[in-house]
C-alpha cells in the first residue's frame, strides 16, 4: 500500500534544540499534569508513538516493557543513550503508517506531539489501533485547531482560515491543526472509545513566561485543566481513550509483523528478522530495529 510522506527529524537536535534550549520547561510541565491524570498505573506493554529521544519514555514507569518508534534513527539512538540498554526497552525506526506489530501487542499507547506531523490520521490511528489488545488505554495528543489565540485571530480578521471548520489546516508543510470534533470522530470510526479530555497549555506566552516563575505557572495551568478542560480551547488537547470500547479487556502478547507485506509474527531474531512470506529482511543495528521500506521517503 501507498503511504503518506512521513516528517523525518533524522539528523536533528530537536530533544536540545526545542526543548532544552527554546525555553519549554512550562510546556513540558503542562503535559506532565496531563499525563498523570490520564495515565493507568500499571501494565505490561506501552507503546510510544512518535517517542523521539525519548522525553516522555521515564514517566512510563508502571510499565514493565516500553516500545518507542520513531522514524528517526537518529532520535532513537539519542533515546538509547538516555535509556540505557535495559531490556525493559525497546527501540523501532519505523513508519507510523505500517506498524510491524502484530494484533493485540500492547494495553496501552502514546502518540503526543506526533499526530501534528501527519497527512492521513485516520490512516495512522487505524494502524495504532490494530496493534492494541481490547481494553487497551491510547493517549493521544494533537494541536488544536479551535485555539482562543485562533479564535481571536479569525475575528480580528487577522487570520484567514476558520477555526471552527473541521478540516485540518497545514500551517508548515507536514504540521496540520485539527478540529477536535474531527479527531474525535475518527477515533470512534477506528474503533476507540473516548473516556477523558484534558485541554492543555492554557499559559503558553513569552510574556507570561518572563514574569511568572514556573511552579506559579504550573499551579495555575493545573487549576486551568481542571475548570476549563470541557472547552477544548487550548493550544493542545490530550484525549483517553480504550480500544474495543467496552470490548473485555485482553492480555497483550508482543508479536513482530512485517511492515511490507504484513506477515505475523515474525521470529524476533537479532540481527536480521527476515519475513519468510515476502522475503524482506530488516536489520537491528546498535539495538534499534529497523522497519522502515522507504529511508529516502522521509522530509525534514
Amino acid at each position: 500500500m501507498s503511504t503518506p510522506p512521513v516528517c523525518d527529524y533524522e539528523g536533528s537536535e530537536y530533544q536540545r534544540e526545542f526543548w532544552e534550549n527554546a525555553d519549554r520547561a512550562y510546556e513540558d510541565a503542562a503535559e506532565v499534569l496531563a499525563l498523570n491524570r490520564l495515565l493507568p498505573a500499571q501494565g505490561a506493554h506501552l507503546l510510544e508513538l512518535g517517542a523521539g529521544a525519548g522525553r516522555n519514555t521515564p514517566r512510563y514507569t508502571g510499565f514493565e516493557h516500553i516500545t518507542l518508534l520513531d522514524y528517526s534513527t537518529t532520535q532513537l539512538k539519542q533515546a538509547r543513550e538516555k535509556l540505557g540498554d535495559s531490556p525493559r526497552f525497546r527501540y523501532f525506526a519505523a513508519d507510523v503508517y505500517r506498524l510491524p506489530f502484530g494484533p493485540g501487542s500492547f494495553d496501552a499507547a502514546t502518540m503526543i506531539r506526533t499526530l501534528h506531523h501527519l497527512a492521513d490520521p485516520r490512516l495512522a490511528l487505524a494502524q495504532a489501533r490494530a496493534c492494541l489488545a481490547d481494553g487497551a488505554v491510547f493517549i493521544l495528543e494533537f494541536a488544536n485547531k479551535r485555539n482562543l489565540k485562533a479564535v481571536l485571530r479569525y475575528a480580528a480578521g487577522r487570520q484567514r482560515w476558520n477555526p471552527f471548520s473541521r478540516e485540518a489546516v497545514e500551517f508548515v508543510e507536514l504540521n496540520f491543526d485539527f478540529h477536535p470534533a474531527s479527531v474525535k470522530e475518527i477515533l470512534r470510526d477506528c474503533g476507540f472509545e473516548i473516556r477523558r479530555q484534558i485541554s492543555v497549555s492554557y499559559l503558553r506566552s513569552g510574556l507570561l513566561k518572563r514574569v511568572l516563575p514556573l511552579r506559579a505557572m504550573t499551579a495555575l495551568e493545573a487549576a486551568l485543566q481542571r475548570a476549563f478542560s470541557w472547552s477544548a480551547y487550548s493550544p493542545s488537547i490530550f484525549l483517553m481513550a480504550r480500544a474495543g470500547g467496552d470490548a473485555a479487556p485482553a492480555a497483550a502478547q508482543f508479536t513482530l509483523r512485517c511492515a511490507a507485506c504484513g506477515h505475523h509474527p515474525l521470529a524476533d531474531t537479532p540481527p536480521l528478522i527476515t519475513c519468510p512470506s515476502c522475503g524482506r529482511v530488516y536489520p537491528v543495528v546498535d539495538g534499534i530495529y529497523d522497519f522502515r521500506l522507504d529511508k529516502d521517503r522521509g522530509k525534514e
